[in-house]
């Protein structure tokens, strides 16, 4: 019998941004394939919960992505822990400690909340990539699955958010939101080739718009302006995810994996 090439027995898989929404579906994907699972969250108890959820030989550590000094004493702690680490999931983003400056029009932006998307959003992603590339390139090998979003490929549809209600007030898609997620697509791009004939492969998630309590009129929105019409389900992204995170994406590298019910497509 051929074995499952999506398998990860033995292998450690690291999770940034391991309490949020998608970060928690990843965990539990990776630790059910075999895997055990080093849940990092800004949130040290979010992060110990999510490895008592998922189980096995998961844990649980604190680390803020766009601290160099935290993410190198979260690497270290996780190699200190497991003795390796095989698979990253380059995972962890923010919208800011005041959402509605997040969600602020572009016309009055604050450039410091600019900079606090954009030091988590991509240079966390660097710092994390360059801390864990370290370990992986003394190994000989390692996969990376950086999570993006479809507005780091296109731009967004105003359209959609008309009477939209989510944490509290309306949104909308920030440009920085835009802009860092496209950043997450070049870092990729630029990883793959670089770290290509060293054994790391280097792939972007790229999620359409997951179901996380929306109001309806956003939700119908949506569905409407995606040609499967309707909205994604977190648990949607974690078999893409372990496709990218196993051998079973053995000669595949640099690419990004839309996952979006064909909302890129229109």
């Amino acid at each position: 019998m051929t074995p499952n090439p999506t398998r990860l027995d033995g292998q450690v898989a690291l999770v940034t941004g391991g309490a949020g929404i998608l970060g928690r579906v990843f965990c539990r994907a990776l630790a059910e394939a075999g895997a055990q699972v080093a849940v990092l969250d800004l949130m040290e108890d979010g992060a110990r919960a999510v490895a008592a959820e998922v189980g096995g030989d998961a844990q649980g550590f604190a680390c803020d992505v766009s601290d160099p000094v935290s993410v190198t004493a979260a690497v270290e702690a996780v190699m200190a822990r497991y003795g390796r680490i095989d698979v990253l999931v380059n995972n962890a983003a923010t919208k800011t400690a005041d959402v509605r400056a997040f969600f602020e029009p572009f016309e009055t932006y604050s450039l410091d909340t600019w900079r606090e998307v954009m030091g988590v959003n991509i240079d966390g992603m660097f710092l994390m990539a360059q801390a864990v590339g370290r370990e992986m390139l003394k190994a000989g090998s390692g996969r990376v699955v950086q999570t993006a979003s479809i507005y780091g490929l296109v731009g967004p549809d105003g359209r959609i958010y008309d009477g939209s209600d989510y944490l509290g007030g309306p949104i909308n898609t920030p440009a920085v939101y835009s802009a860092s997620k496209a950043a997450v697509v070049g870092l990729t791009r630029w990883l793959a080739t670089h770290w290509g004939d060293k054994g790391i492969r280097v792939n972007c998630l790229v999620p359409g718009g997951v179901s996380s309590g929306q109001n309806g009129a956003f939700s119908d929105n949506y569905s409407a302006r995606t040609p499967m019409g309707r909205m994604a389900r977190a648990e949607e992204m974690a078999p893409p995810l372990l496709f990218l995170a196993s051998e079973a994406s053995s000669y595949v590298t640099g690419q990004v994996l839309a996952v979006d019910g064909g909302w890129t497509a229109w």
